[in-house]
């Protein structure tokens, strides 16, 4: 029986789900080994690796996923989180600025970019972008949440 990628990425998703991340990831590689510039399978085993706490093998693997399909908006969005996650604002910020670009309306982008900005103390570019995150989805709590938090640090009276 030849081993299929799907058939892998599908086993390896469900051991992940129970907690299996090394066995996981085992099934990820193989499936790379088979079909090398797949993303869905690069990603897939960046969520894993981040999943089990190995951020650094999450982001490598998560870049590779980038590079094969630069379009991908979840690749940019995780790959913007968890470089917050990791305090490498700068990064986050690059990531969060492709997504941008790629999808103008997505308030999460700007949302995230606005994060990045305020950890780098850029409170008025900050604000901006937390402003721009609410034009686009007046609903988006965590943006609004963190405009308020911008606004306090700027001396903004609300």
């Amino acid at each position: 029986m030849t081993e299929r990628p799907d058939k892998l990425n599908n086993q390896a998703i469900l051991l992940a789900n129970g907690g299996e991340y090394y066995e996981a990831i085992a099934c990820f590689k193989r499936a790379i080994t088979i079909q090398q510039n797949n993303y869905l399978l690069w990603y897939n085993l960046g969520i894993t690796y981040r999943d089990s706490g190995d951020i650094h093998n999450a982001r490598l693997s998560l870049e590779k996923a980038h590079s094969i399909a630069p379009e991908r908006l979840d690749v940019l969005e995780t790959l913007s989180t968890l470089c917050i996650n990791d305090e490498d604002y700068v990064a986050a910020l690059g990531y969060s600025e492709d997504g941008i670009d790629l999808a103008p309306d997505n308030s999460s982008f700007w949302n995230l970019a606005g994060v990045a900005l305020f950890n780098m103390e850029q409170y008025s570019l900050a604000a901006e972008h937390f402003e721009q995150a609410l034009c686009n989805n007046p609903y988006d709590e965590n943006a609004l949440y963190n405009l308020r938090d911008t606004y306090k640090e700027l001396g903004v009276k609300l």
